[in-house]
């Protein structure tokens, strides 16, 4: 598993970002290349802006610490065409340069906010999780997506 918090691992994946283009076709799913950035930028706007996100009911909440949370943070890859929780869901269009500046931006911000600055940091949706966790799910959507389109 990559380490999210490394800067030589950091670069490698804005490499691979870099190596995708608007025209990139995906070997699975229905969003395009700018709309999986944006699907990307999502993971961290509910970190660095969680006001913007509507949040779980306390039963949903519950639910998703308890049963998708370990899915999410452990080392196992995520399936293809796995369903995507509707806040996660973009079908408009998107500027493929602004949504690949932003999720840089984005990657590159919490490698220099450091393993301990998310050491048990509170997660909208499935309470607090472990630095090991937060890495483990940064790195698996990365992974999942740029994969997806074959970088």
């Amino acid at each position: 598993m990559q380490n999210i918090f490394d800067a030589k691992d950091v670069q490698q994946y804005i490499d691979r970002i870099n190596l995708l283009t608007p025209e990139a076709q995906q070997k699975w799913g229905k969003m395009n290349a700018e709309q999986v950035l944006a699907h990307l930028n999502v993971a961290y706007s509910m970190v660095f802006e969680p006001e913007k996100h509507k949040k779980p009911s306390f039963i949903a909440k519950f639910l998703l610490s308890n049963f998708v949370k370990p899915k999410l943070t452990n080392e196992l890859p995520y399936k293809q065409n796995l369903p995507t929780s509707p806040a996660f869901i973009i079908s408009d269009e998107r500027n493929f340069e602004e949504e690949k500046k932003k999720l840089i931006g984005n990657i590159q911000r919490v490698q220099q906010l450091g393993r301990i600055a998310f050491e048990g940091k509170e997660h909208l949706n499935f309470g607090k999780i472990n630095a090991q966790g937060w890495n483990n799910m940064f790195a698996k959507h990365l992974n999942h997506h740029l994969e997806q389109f074959g970088v």
